[in-house]
């Protein structure tokens, strides 16, 4: 049975291969990788290691090399179709229902990956030799003038897209075509255009300065260009998006930028390919780049896998401290312990290669010493919208900072982030925590939790905003659909059980939906299979009755069809998933309204490819009808 690539992939992310390799092997970290003795031959001194952000492991005593599907089916002699049965009942993922369609699909995707994957790089190789010829010449002029030196272009790849036509023997497309690549491949890789008339296929890049972008694997995969004419109308562009190429899940020299963060404990995103050359040009290495959108979920998470607290790096400019607001609301939901953001505020009018270039390496790393944590940036953000000189304004600021705080997913780091704002409110406000009628103005949570401890109740905490939650005044039009989603899958867990990896990936509107999205994905995989009853019993012990109680009040509830408790489980799940599909499309319409407003006045080509691309996928017919 084929198996989706993203399938594996997922199992991959989700279990680390030393959590299976340690079941067996007794693994002792040393520096980025853990170390022991070989599983496949005797040994006295370890050659065995393990590399957890690699994803593989390696015996040097035996040759063996592999992943956590290699070690099972070594060890324990598995069939391949065996191992990610075991390892996927351990990442609590279903396992996809065999389709030869299906199968047959993603066999001719992987194949059309590959291929493409080696025409960007033979792309790549071919700009890199127009660099060092005589059309290059300007190129190497602007890159000296901003002191890259040969060793740069070299480590990173640069290369020239000459100004040609179709058919010229400088042309990119005349040259790979050459090799017997065709045209329809040459467009799907993005290094081509086809005009709207239907006319020749002529070249993305054009006189453009050119950086290679790199998978996570280390392939050119796309690029991004410069132009070299001041009067250009995009001064970057980059490849459009491809079967190899998602630029919200990519970052600019993650690659190399890796083992380098790993040893500095840190990594710092600047804004461009520029930033990033210039910064190792000064000898600082562990420096990555978004590839012209804001930080996306997929860029965190990437980020997070070289260090724990990232730097962002922004102009000092309104623009810039915009954007750093920006990043803030995008990575409140994913905190997590020990996992956060810092933010670099750089003078006015320098980007990071000037910094370096000016006072060296550093003045930069005097920058980033200084950098301000989230909860600063977060708590600067909303003093700066107005003054708090009245109590109606100290109310808003209020309001906004818990309406912030409330988007944080994990409870612990939420619980922090409200007490430590709390406190910098009661400094900020008065020392004294009565108001002015001698009532007590601690949070109600503290004071909740002070008269529980004080009576020795044992009962789980929940939170005022759990009990009196927004979905009841319809303030988002969307939470009573989300609330009939959660609802559903605590009716019917084990007809809905199947589709737990979609519910997990699924982003709700408020803090309290996605702790219990979060309970039900968590119950399910450790202990399925589970009825309604049982299910219900694990979230009333993590103090989500009172929630699941509101949701069952909600007209909806007696109204929509595949949440009935008595629908048949045909009409439970072809409704359920009917549901996802609405969702899925409102979130679509939520992301072309995202492009268009970060693209602003600087819309392009790209961005209405991007939004023409979400389009079709929102008017593509669901496979699914809802019956009764």
């Amino acid at each position: 049975m084929a198996i989706p690539r993203n399938f594996i992939e997922e199992i991959k992310n989700r279990i680390p291969v030393s959590d299976i390799v340690g079941r067996k092997v007794k693994l002792t970290r040393r520096g980025r990788e853990f170390i022991g003795l070989s599983p496949f031959k005797n040994e006295r001194t370890p050659s065995f290691t393990v590399n957890d952000d690699k994803q593989f492991y390696h015996c040097f005593s035996s040759g063996k090399h592999g992943s956590i599907f290699d070690f099972l089916m070594e060890t324990e002699g598995l069939s391949f179709y065996e191992a990610v049965t075991q390892l996927a009942a351990q990442a609590g993922m279903q396992m996809p229902a065999f389709d030869p369609k299906t199968a047959e699909r993603e066999s001719k995707q992987e194949k059309k990956r590959a291929t493409l994957a080696d025409i960007t790089t033979q792309a790549a190789a071919w700009f890199q030799t127009q660099l060092d010829s005589a059309a290059g010449r300007d190129a190497r002029a602007y890159l000296a003038q901003r002191g890259i030196t040969d060793a740069l272009i070299k480590d990173f790849q640069l290369g020239f897209a000459p100004s040609t036509h179709a058919g010229n023997k400088h042309d990119l497309l005349t040259h790979l075509q050459a090799q017997g690549i065709k045209q329809e491949l040459l467009i799907e890789a993005g290094l081509a255009i086809q005009p709207d008339n239907k006319g020749a296929p002529y070249s993305r890049f054009r006189n453009r300065l050119m950086f290679p972008i790199h998978d996570t694997r280390g392939r050119v995969i796309a690029f991004g260009g410069r132009a070299l004419e001041a009067d250009a109308q995009a001064k970057y562009i980059n490849s459009p998006e491809t079967p190899l190429f998602h630029k919200g899940r990519l970052l600019f020299n993650f690659t190399k930028a890796r083992q380098p963060a790993y040893e500095a404990k840190s990594v710092l995103v600047v804004e461009g390919y520029m930033d990033v050359i210039g910064l190792a040009r000064g000898g600082i290495h562990n420096a990555v780049a978004p590839l012209g959108t804001a930080i996306t979920e997929s860029q965190l998470n990437l980020l997070w896998r070289m260090a724990k607290e990232p730097i962002l790096c922004f102009d000092g400019d309104e623009a810039g401290l915009l954007a750093a607001y920006r990043v803030i609301d995008r990575a409140l939901p994913l905190l997590k312990p020990g996992f956060s953001l810092r933010f670099a505020i750089l003078p006015h009018d320098k980007d990071p290669d000037d910094v370096v270039r000016e006072g060296g390496r550093e003045a930069m790393q005097a920058i980033l010493d200084r950098a301000n944590s989230l909860i600063d940036m977060l708590w600067e953000r909303e003093l700066a919208v107005d003054s708090y000189n009245t109590p109606e304004r100290r109310a808003a600021l209020h309001e906004r900072l818990r309406l912030a705080v409330r988007q944080i997913a994990h409870a612990d780091v939420r619980q922090f982030y409200g007490d430590d704002i709390q406190q910098r409110l009661d400094k900020l406000f008065a020392d004294d925590k009565t108001d002015y009628a001698g009532r007590d103005r601690r949070p109600s949570k503290r004071r909740f939790a002070a008269k529980r401890a004080a009576s020795g109740s044992k009962t789980p905490y929940v939170s005022r905003e759990a009990r009196r939650s927004a979905l009841a005044t319809g303030a988002n039009p969307q939470q009573p659909r989300e609330a009939m989603i959660l609802l559903a899958f605590i009716r019917h867990p084990q007809v809905l059980a199947s589709e737990i990896d979609r519910l997990e990936r699924l982003d709700l509107s408020t803090a309290d939906f996605n702790l219990l999205r979060d309970s039900i994905v968590d119950i399910i995989s450790h202990h399925a299979p589970l009825d309604s009853d049982a299910l219900r019993g694990h979230l009333k012990e993590q103090g989500q009755s009172p929630l699941i109680a509101q949701l069952e009040k909600l007209p909806d509830a007696r109204m929509t069809v595949y949440v009935l408790a008595d629908s048949k489980a045909e009409t439970v799940l072809i409704g359920w998933r009917a549901e996802m599909d609405l969702r899925e499309k409102f979130s679509l319409g939520k992301e072309v309204h995202n492009v268009i407003a970060e693209s602003g006045d600087n819309f392009t080509e790209e961005d209405l490819e991007r939004v023409q691309g979400i389009r079709s996928e929102i008017a593509a017919p669901s496979d699914y009808e809802i019956s009764g």
